[in-house]
């Protein structure tokens, strides 16, 4: 974290929830909200105006959808980290969240202190899921382990490689980590996905959730 608070905008068609959710994080001196909406169209315009640290959207809007908004806000305003926060827990929706960029979801009954760790993580460039959620994934992941082909063995260093980049760490930072080159993560993750058989850094994420190199 800076020493700057993490500015926020809160996307929700409810302004009751909006309010007292922006009560509730103001009452923490790192976060400052910066604005708030309540559909597609707002919330597109405010995330370009405004360019926040973190995007905390809801996933079902009046006027669309707020996993495709988020997609639009996500090349807007490249450095802003999006989380969701939605009453649904369904894993497809999870998925689509995560593959959509999504560093954080969480349910709407979520304990006041997740909300805040899952915005300080997203800053920091983690993942955070609630409980619910990653017992969701994990659920999706052992039903279909009862007739999916084991994974590929990943040796050592693909395994650190991998819990790193699940943790939200960019390419230079893993390179910091391990001390090897940038060069050589590009290679790993390659290699990771090609071993995997997977295209985006959520598929990765989810993995390391299942074989346990990251905690839920």
């Amino acid at each position: 974290m800076t020493d700057s608070p993490v500015r926020v905008v809160l996307i929700d068609d409810h302004q009751l929830f909006r309010k007292g959710l922006r009560l509730l994080l103001e009452q923490t001196p790192t976060i400052k909200v910066i604005g708030e909406a309540g559909t597609v169209a707002a919330a597109v315009a405010l995330a370009l105006e405004t360019q926040p640290d973190v995007i905390v959207a809801d996933i079902h809007l009046p006027d669309g959808d707020g996993i495709v908004a988020a997609e639009q806000m996500k090349r807007d305003c490249p450095r802003a980290s999006i989380i969701f926060l939605s009453s649904d827990s369904d894993f497809r929706l999870v998925r689509r969240a995560l593959d959509a960029g999504g560093r954080g979801y969480l349910l709407k009954d979520a304990a006041p202190q997740d909300i805040v760790r899952a915005i300080e993580a997203a800053e920091k460039g983690d993942v955070y899921l609630c409980p619910e959620v990653a017992a969701a994934l994990v659920k999706d992941y052992q039903q279909r382990d009862g007739t999916a082909a084991p994974p590929p063995r990943l040796s050592e260093r693909e395994r650190e490689v991998l819990r790193l980049v699940a943790n939200g760490l960019r390419n230079k930072e893993v390179a910091a980590r391990l001390d090897v080159s940038v060069k050589s993560v590009e290679t790993y993750r390659r290699r990771l996905m090609n071993k995997l058989g997977y295209t985006s850094t959520a598929e990765l994420v989810r993995h390391a959730l299942r074989e346990g190199l990251i905690a839920p």
